[in-house]
């Protein structure tokens, strides 16, 4: 990439600059010396320069014209640079010197524009907007430093038009402090809900139950209480009886007076009945929870007695609450809050990660008015770290691995093996995305594939986000295929009562692995369909995209610098100053060039050769380390799933690796590493763990699995079959588009296991299991947070300046996840149906 003086010359894009102060941090001195371009392995943005934006000022200005030639050129001697002005200034140009900046050119008649301040610019407006977009802010520009009088001419804008313009400016003020003030508003009123009730803790009593003796308690009842939530906890199981209906069991009995009716008639007494099953292996341990509803305020009783075959006594933990809402009315609060995130999220209102925790406090503040208000600890226990871990090593990992220049030999190398048609690469590309994703984890899969992926777009000069969608949509079908492929695979594998009726591992694989072949032969037709009328190439020339895309690089660049010292306020200046450079370059290649788009690329062989030439290994001994390391720690995924004598699970291995990548590859600059870490991804994980289980508190996903088993049981005998398959399939499908497929899984497991032992319903296991599966995994696609994988390609696509939003992944990925399960389906009506593979 380069840029052009007023002379004609080419000049590289990076400017050169001489720090006159050593306080200034190192990579701020780097980036304006010009001894580092911008790493490719993070959108092109120096990580060292990932610090959080500081308030923002007015609109800063930098000289033009002449003095602005020095600011763009490159070469071993340092050329003078214009004068920058401290926040203090008066005039509207820059008069002031500071010690970080050299000025040669301090001429009091020097004329000044407007560098926008970048705040006020989007990513998506400085990626996506249009040349007339960009023509027309270049010539608003002019017309603000006194330039206006030609442009206006050569483009015949009308006289009204600034009128328009502030307006809309005027508008979207507007929108804007209604937004801010609203989102405020929300949060002050869930902080004060949450802090006007106590953390009540659950105080649990220990019990010591044999076949000799009952248990029994009376409870006091409370006036503003509609339900009593009881826990248990010891070695239990969710599933229901077997067959042979020999199974140690415990009998909780609640006792109540119902004083609903007239004061004239005696109250009735109502038991209510719960049987809790024991696990066999009472070393392991689980916690139990049922609601009871409140009839009254008379006094209530809970009784338990146990139904042991041995005369040994079980160790038992209990404990109640009261809660203030019914389960109906809990239900409609969770899906308010859930409809709530969606809708920040698919509007973009604010930052997917934002609206996750928005929805992750609001979800805590109805928790707490109903009285199940957790502690800090136990919302710390919700977090799944595990999953944290292994994206935060493999993130460490990629983020070295890019130094290396291997992703663009491997971009290198797919654009050869397709012979420069773009159909067979992209087909390539999610084949085999989808093979890896089916012995690896879905995440770890996109965090390899991504980067390799957006170089390759780069360099074909196409759009990354298309290709990047249809890859992830791949993954996630992928992953379905085995029984390690997929959390909710890994968890109905593991289930021991499942086991016992023979679904296990090997049987497992091979009944999803033909259903999902079936869906991957009908996949690739319809994403050449979806695909049929989208250009994948981009519009303008490649030169245009990558001047476009440099913009957009340095304005990023110059967000993440804070304004702490006036040294960083004077280096912002400066970026902000290149980025209005970069439009006015810009404005003039549009003028220039004319927008061509290629379909096929007659002459790959040629741009083999020089992409050859151009994209080499750069260090060959860092590339043999990163390998060993990566390979070590994916074979050790592997030993993981299929050897039970290894005791690290998959976050400890990936984080093991990277330490021992970084101590290989003998990193001294940390803070380089840990600003490719993709830490907004790794916050939106965190939160969207609490809300699904605050959501789960809520009895959302309890509530979901409730109806769907009602639902069965009302078709007639002879086609429940069918019905519960397709109800499970599609159940599933949308609703882990919605929530998070693992909690989701985890609550299904004991709905479906009740609904088959139930000797009125007489389901077999395995096919509704199955059905559970296909949606759950082939359900992630519907929507862009719908799996971690969609998460994780967004997070690293944004990271690269080439972020996509809800609606985008929704438009391809919810019509994929429609046919895909429809597909799905049908496999399992042939198999358990018609065949009757049970």
């Amino acid at each position: 990439m380069h840029l052009e003086g007023r002379d004609g010359r080419r000049y590289p894009g990076a400017p050169e600059v001489e720090l006159l102060q050593t306080s200034v941090p190192p990579g701020l001195a780097e980036l304006a010396a010009g001894k580092r371009r911008p790493p490719r392995g993070a959108g092109g943005v120096d990580p060292s320069h990932s610090c959080p934006s500081g308030a923002a000022g007015q609109s800063s200005w930098a000289p033009a014209g002449q003095e602005f030639a020095s600011f763009l050129t490159k070469g071993r001697s340092h050329s003078p640079l214009p004068q920058m002005s401290s926040s203090r200034s008066k005039d509207s140009c820059f008069t002031e010197n500071t010690p970080l900046l050299r000025n040669s050119l301090q001429e009091k008649g020097s004329r000044c524009i407007p560098v926008y301040h970048p705040e006020f610019i989007t990513a998506e407006e400085s990626w996506e907007d249009g040349s007339a977009d960009w023509e027309r802010r270049y010539l608003l520009s002019r017309e603000v430093s006194g330039l206006s009088a030609s442009a206006s001419s050569e483009k015949g804008d009308l006289p009204d038009s600034p009128h328009v313009r502030l307006r809309l400016s005027k508008l979207r003020c507007c929108v804007q402090w209604l937004k801010v003030t609203g989102l405020f508003v929300f949060v002050v009123l869930c902080s004060i809900l949450f802090s006007l009730y106590p953390d009540q803790g659950k105080l649990w009593q220990l019990l010591a139950l044999s076949p000799l003796e009952n248990y029994s308690v009376n409870l006091s009842s409370h006036g503003d209480s509609t339900l009593l939530q009881v826990d248990l906890a010891g070695a239990l199981v969710a599933s229901g009886p077997s067959r042979s209906g020999r199974e140690e069991r415990l009998l909780v009995e609640l006792t109540q007076a119902d004083t609903s009716g007239s004061r004239w008639q005696r109250p009735q007494q109502v038991t209510h009945n719960w049987t809790v099953y024991l696990n066999p292996r009472r070393s392991e341990r689980s916690v139990m929870s049922r609601t009871f509803e409140v009839l009254g305020r008379e006094t209530m009783s809970i009784s338990i007695r146990a139904s042991l075959q041995q005369t040994q006594a079980v160790p038992l933990l209990m404990a109640y609450q009261y809660l203030r809402a019914s389960v109906e009315a809990q239900v409609t609060i969770a899906t308010a809050i859930l409809a709530g995130v969606y809708a920040l999220i698919i509007f973009e209102v604010v930052h997917r990660t934002l609206a996750a925790m928005l929805g992750s406090l609001a979800a805590l503040a109805a928790l707490a008015v109903i009285g199940d208000r957790p502690s800090l600890t136990h919302v710390v226990e919700w977090i799944d770290f595990e999953t944290l871990a292994l994206l935060f090593g493999m993130m460490i990992l990629v983020a070295i691995f890019s130094e290396t220049g291997f992703f663009d030999y491997c971009a290198v190398k797919a654009y050869r093996l397709s012979r420069g048609r773009v159909w067979a690469m992209i087909i390539m590309l999610c084949l085999i995305a989808a093979v890896l994703s089916a012995f690896l984890d879905n995440v770890t899969t996109m965090l390899l594939f991504t980067p390799v992926t957006i170089r390759l777009c780069e360099v074909l000069n196409l759009d990354p986000r298309q290709v990047l969608i249809a890859e992830v949509i791949f993954t996630n079908i992928g992953g379905a295929a085995t029984a390690i492929g997929d959390p909710p695979n890994v968890i109905i594998v593991s289930n021991q009562e499942l086991r016992k009726m023979g679904l296990d591992f090997a049987g497992f694989t091979a009944h999803m692995f033909i259903g999902i072949c079936l869906v991957l032969l009908v996949s690739f037709p319809l994403l050449r369909l979806l695909y049929w009328n989208r250009k994948l190439y981009n519009k303008e020339p490649s030169e245009i995209v990558e001047l476009k895309h440099e913009i957009h690089v340095w304005r990023l660049t110059a967000q993440r610098i804070s304004p702490a010292s006036r040294e960083e306020t004077a280096v912002r200046r400066l970026l902000l100053g290149k980025v209005l450079a970069l439009e006015h370059l810009l404005a003039r290649r549009l003028h220039t060039f004319h927008r061509q788009i290629s379909q096929e690329d007659k002459n790959w062989e040629t741009n083999i050769q020089e992409l050859q030439k151009k994209h080499r290994i750069s260090d060959g001994i860092l590339l043999a380390k990163c390998l060993t390391v990566l390979g070590f720690v994916i074979f050790m995924f592997f030993l993981n799933s299929f050897v039970p004598g290894i005791h690290l699970d998959l976050g400890w291995i990936a984080i093991l690796g990277a330490i021992w990548l970084l101590i290989l590859a003998d990193i001294h600059d940390f803070e380089i590493i840990l600003h490719r870490v993709e830490w907004a991804t790794l916050l939106f994980f965190a939160a969207l763990f609490v809300l699904m289980e605050a959501l789960a508190h809520l009895h959302l996903i309890e509530y979901v699995g409730e109806q769907t088993a009602l639902l069965i049981k009302m078709v007639p005998e002879e086609q429940r079959l069918t019905a519960a398959i397709v109800l499970v399939v599609w159940v599933s499908a949308l609703a882990s588009s919605l929530i998070d497929n693992i909690p989701f899984t985890a609550t299904m497991i004991p709905v479906l296991l009740n609904l088959s032992r139930d000797p009125e319903v007489g389901l077999p296991a395995p096919p509704l299991m199955y059905a559970l599966a296909f949606g759950a995994c082939l359900g992630g696609n519907g929507t862009l947070i719908g799996a971690s994988a969609n998460v994780v390609c967004a997070g690293i696509a944004e990271q690269h300046g080439y972020g996509f939003s809800f609606m985008e992944f929704f438009r391809l990925g919810f019509p994929m996840m429609i046919v895909s399960c429809i597909v799905g389906m049908c496999y399992l009506l042939v198999a358990h149906v018609v065949v009757g593979w049970n």
